[in-house]
This record gives structure tokens, sequence and C-alpha cells, in this order.
């Protein structure tokens, strides 16, 4: 079973602000972000649309770094 709050791929939090009913009004950090598609498709099928990825999994920590402060 996974939690929305935590990446499927290592366990650790996502920041996914969706997931988090304090946040659900704010756009979420992979709103500004380029996910490559073969990052996903690398998911075994039973961890795809469980959950988010966290950035460092989705492979975006330099694109959230160049995006600055949100």
């Amino acid at each position: 079973m996974t939690t929305p709050t935590l990446c499927p791929a290592c366990g650790a939090r996502n920041d996914c602000a969706l997931a988090d009913p304090r946040r659900v009004d704010q756009p979420c950090w992979c709103y500004s972000v380029t996910i490559d598609p073969a990052v996903l498709q690398a998911l075994p099928d039973a961890l795809r649309n469980q959950a988010c990825l966290c950035p460092r999994c989705a492979q975006v920590d330099q694109q959230l770094r160049d995006a600055g402060p949100s």
C-alpha cells in the first residue's frame, strides 16, 4: 500500500501539495517542472499512478533550483 505523501520509488516525502490538506489550494512543485516520461515509465507498474515522486526521483532537482524559491 502506498501513502500519498511519500514517494513510491524511495519512500521519502514527496512534498506534494495536493496530498497535504493544509496546502491543497496551493500549486504543487511539479507544476513548474518537466518530468521526463521515461522516468515514469521506469517505475514498476505496481508503483505507477499511486503517489507522486519526490523531486529527486523525478530527476527535477536542478529545475527546481533554477526556478528559485517558491
